[in-house]
C-alpha cells in the first residue's frame, strides 16, 4: 500500500543490496560528547547571525534591549534544550519532536506535525538559509546599492538545485561540505568579534551611550524580536533528531546541550556586540548584508573576505538543513504517517533521494513567493506552536507518569517557563499585530485533518497512488529499506 507502517525485515535480496550501504550512511553512528557538541553547534551556527541583528534591533529600538533579546533566546534554547534532553532520555528514539508526539499524544497530532513539518517548516528554514546566502553571495557585486530581489532569488534557487544534486549523489561529499563549511563559519565569527575588541579599545563605544533611548515596549514586536533571535537559535533540539546514534545518550545529551549553547550565546553576543561598535544603530538599520557592512568598515579592501566567509558559512549551514532534512520526512513514512515514495533510497546513491526531491521542491515554491523575514516568522510561529506542544508532553510525563526510567531529570520550573514564553511567542503577534498569514497556517495545519482520516486512520489508498508510487520508483531507482540503513 501507498501508506502503511515499515516493516522492519527486508527480503534477503534487498538486505544484501543495503548491507554494502550501510558504512556510508551511518556517518552518525556512535556520536560521542565532542561530535554531539559539534552537531549542536555547527547547525546553530549559520544564517542567522549575520540577517537578524538589523531586524532585532529594528523591532527592540534600542542597541541595549536587542542585546537583551539576544541574551533571552540564549536562555530560552538552553531552556528547551534541557527540557527536550529529559525526553530524549525516556523515549530513547530519533526523530525529534515528531516521535515525542507520536508516543507521547499519539498518531493524529503526529501526523498534523509531520504533515507541517515536510510541507511548510523544514522547506521554509531551507528557502530562508538560501535567501540569506544569495544576498551575501551577490552583495560584492552591487557595492553601495541593494542588490534586485530576482537575482538574489535566482541564486537562492541555484544554491538549492546545486544541494539537490550533491545530496542526492554522494552521501560523503555532502558530510565533507559540511564539516569544510562549519570551520568557516567558526573563523568568520572570530574575525568579526577581534575586530570587534579592537574597535572598543580605540574607544568606539557612541553606539553604547544612552542605549536603552527609543525602546519598544509593545508586546507583539517584543514578540516578533524574539522570533527574529530565536531564528539564529535554530539546531538547539538537533541531537535529538539522532538520539538512537548517541554514544550513552542519557549523558551525552545533556552534556553537550551544558557546552554548545552557552558558548554560542557568547559567540553572538560578542559579534553583536562587534557590530555596534562599528556601525550606529541607523547604519546597521539600513545594512541588507549587516556583515558585509561592518567588513567595509574594519577591513577596508579585505572586506571580501567577510562577504566569502559568510556566503560559504550560509552554503554550509543550508547543507546540513538538506542533509538532515529527510529524517523526519522517512520516520513518519516508517509509521505510516507519508507515502511509502518518501522512505525509500536510492539503490547505488544509498541516498534518500525522494525525501530530498521534495524537500527541495518545496523550497523552490518558499523562495518564488516570501523574503528573508517573513518566511522567518511563519517558520517561528509553526516552530514554537509544536514545540509548546512537546514540551506540554514533558510535563505530562513528569506529573502522571514520574515512575518512567529517567536518567537525568530537567527540574519541573524550566520546561513550564518554556511552554509559558512559546504560548507568548504564538499569541502575542496574533494579539498585537494580526495578519491574515497567520490564519493561512493555522487553516494549513488544520488541512491535515482532510488527509489524515481516509489516508491513515481508515487505510484507504487509492490505486493511482499506488500506481504512482511503483512509476517513481522505477524513475527515481530508489527501493524500500529498513530504518538502520538511513
Amino acid at each position: 500500500s501507498t501508506m502503511r507502517r515499515r516493516k522492519t525485515t527486508d527480503s534477503p535480496r534487498s538486505s544484501t543490496d543495503l548491507g554494502e550501504g550501510k558504512e556510508k550512511l551511518r556517518l552518525k553512528q556512535e556520536v560521542g560528547l565532542i561530535s554531539a557538541v559539534s552537531l549542536i553547534a555547527g547547525t546553530m551556527i549559520g544564517s542567522g547571525i549575520f540577517m537578524s541583528p538589523e531586524w532585532v534591533l529594528y523591532y527592540m529600538g534600542s542597541p541595549a534591549s536587542s542585546l537583551l533579546i539576544w541574551a533571552a533566546c540564549g536562555l530560552l534554547a538552553m531552556f528547551g534544550a534541557l527540557s527536550y534532553a529529559e525526553l530524549g532520555t525516556v523515549i530513547k528514539e530519533s526523530g525529534g519532536e515528531y516521535i515525542y508526539i507520536l508516543r507521547i499524544f499519539g498518531s493524529f497530532p503526529a501526523f498534523l506535525f509531520a504533515y507541517t513539518s515536510v510541507i511548510l517548516v523544514r522547506p521554509a528554514g531551507l528557502a530562508a538559509v538560501c535567501l540569506s546566502f544569495a544576498e551575501y553571495a551577490v552583495a560584492p557585486f552591487y557595492p553601495g546599492c541593494s542588490s534586485p530581489q530576482v537575482v538574489i532569488k535566482c541564486t537562492a534557487a541555484a544554491c538549492i538545485l546545486l544541494l539537490t544534486i550533491i545530496n542526492c549523489l554522494n552521501v560523503r561529499l555532502a558530510t565533507s561540505i559540511m564539516n569544510i563549511f562549519t570551520v568557516a563559519k567558526l573563523l568568520a565569527l572570530l574575525v568579526i568579534v577581534v575586530g570587534g575588541l579592537v574597535l572598543l579599545a580605540k574607544g568606539q563605544t557612541q553606539s553604547f551611550q544612552n542605549a536603552f533611548q527609543n525602546t519598544t515596549a509593545g508586546v507583539g514586536a517584543v514578540g516578533v524580536a524574539f522570533y527574529q533571535g530565536l531564528w539564529s537559535y535554530d539546531g538547539w533540539n538537533n541531537l535529538n533528531y539522532v538520539t538512537e546514534e548517541l554514544k550513552k545518550p542519557e549523558v551525552t545529551l545533556p552534556r553537550a546541550v551544558m557546552i554548545a549553547i552557552p558558548l554560542v550565546t557568547c559567540l553572538y553576543l560578542l559579534v553583536n556586540v562587534s557590530y555596534l561598535a562599528a556601525m550606529t544603530p541607523s547604519e546597521l538599520l539600513s545594512s541588507e548584508a549587516v556583515a558585509v557592512t561592518w567588513g567595509d568598515k574594519v577591513l577596508g579592501s579585505w572586506a571580501w573576505l567577510i562577504s566569502l566567509s559568510v556566503a560559504l558559512s550560509t552554503f554550509g549551514s543550508s547543507n546540513g538543513t538538506f542533509f538532515s532534512g529527510g529524517r523526519v520526512c522517512y520516520i513518519a513514512a516508517r509509521e505510516g504517517h507519508m507515502p511509502d515514495i518518501l522512505s525509500m533510497a536510492h539503490v547505488r546513491c544509498l541516498t534518500p533521494s525522494p525525501a530530498l526531491l521534495f524537500t527541495s521542491a518545496m523550497s523552490l515554491i518558499m523562495i518564488i513567493s516570501g523574503n528573508f523575514t517573513s518566511i522567518v516568522n511563519f517558520f517561528s510561529f509553526i516552530a514554537w506552536l509544536f514545540y509548546g506542544m512537546t514540551i506540554s508532553g514533558l510535563l505530562y510525563l513528569k506529573i502522571k507518569k514520574p515512575e518512567l526510567p529517567r536518567s537525568y531529570k530537567v527540574p519541573i520550573i524550566i520546561p513550564v517557563i518554556v511552554l509559558i514564553a512559546a504560548v507568548y511567542l504564538v499569541v502575542a503577534p496574533i494579539i498585537d499585530q494580526p495578519q491574515m498569514e497567520i490564519l493561512y497556517i493555522v487553516l494549513f495545519i488544520l488541512s491535515g485533518i482532510i488527509l489524515y482520516f481516509p489516508l491513515v486512520r481508515f487505510k484507504w489508498h487509492p490505486r493511482f497512488l499506488e500506481k504512482l508510487t511503483l512509476h517513481l520508483q522505477l524513475f527515481l531507482e530508489v527501493a524500500p529499506t529498513t530504518s538502520d540503513a538511513i
